[in-house]
């Protein structure tokens, strides 16, 4: 089995020595870079299975590379923050990351994250491809080119969004409690906190919900229990 490749972005260099030596040692093949755009070009050229991602960059943040990688690719991202609060801040800004750790943090942490995460199946072109298109009024679900159309423009969403409302779209009216979502969209592995559910569906409801009626909502919460897709735009 070809070895997984890794890039590794921070600008401490002794964080990013440590961390691809441990890496090595487990057999992944491994890039460096020290700062936002360094990563960008590197990920481009590389294709990288997996990238850690230090928030706190020169240049752009790694919140905007991630933001970034995530226009052009799938690839997982485990992100590396320096306090808890920048924790929220990277759930907030819901750009699809698929971990965190908190520095300091265990470089065998790390690698049994980054293994967890590899384990998690991305879903091929043929596989996708296999699910059908949804339609629900003026909202189309297109699963092989992953766009959302309302009312015949395009909707942006992250990997992360699309994949989460296409699962909670695929069973119109049936509820998801956050563990459900949290199995089906992040996998069994995810070891994170079950609030980045709600986060996500706040921003896909801002973004898909944007100009209409209150009274006409795509995703109801079911207070206590957790979500639900409810229909399509008229």
């Amino acid at each position: 089995m070809e070895a997984a490749t890794i890039l590794v972005v921070d600008d401490e260099q002794p964080i990013v020595d440590l961390v691809a030596s441990y890496l090595t040692a487990e057999g992944f093949v491994v890039h460096r870079a020290f700062d936002g755009l360094a990563a960008l070009s590197l990920a481009r050229a590389f294709r990288p299975d997996l990238v850690i991602l230090d928030v706190m960059l020169p240049g752009i943040d790694g919140v905007e590379v991630c933001r970034r990688l995530h226009q052009e690719t799938a690839v997982y991202v485990l992100m590396l923050t320096a306090r808890t609060d920048e924790v929220d801040k990277l759930i907030g800004l819901s750009v699809g990351a698929d971990d965190y750790l908190t520095k300091p943090f265990s470089p065998r942490e790390l690698i049994a994250r980054v293994k967890a995460i590899l384990r998690r199946a991305r879903p091929t072109h043929e596989w996708v491809a296999e699910r059908p298109t949804l339609q629900f009024g003026t909202l189309t679900i297109d699963p092989e080119r992953r766009e959302v159309k309302r009312r015949g423009s395009i909707v942006e969403l992250t990997p992360r969004e699309f994949d989460l409302f296409y699962a909670m779209a695929s069973y119109p009216g049936r509820v998801f409690t956050r563990e459900e979502l949290l199995q089906r969209v992040w996998g069994p592995d995810f070891a994170g906190i079950d609030r980045v559910v709600d986060v996500h569906i706040g921003t896909l409801r801002r973004k898909l919900e944007e100009g209409l009626h209150p009274d006409l909502p795509v995703i109801q919460t079911v207070r206590g229990v957790g979500y639900k897709f409810v229909g399509g735009v008229r």
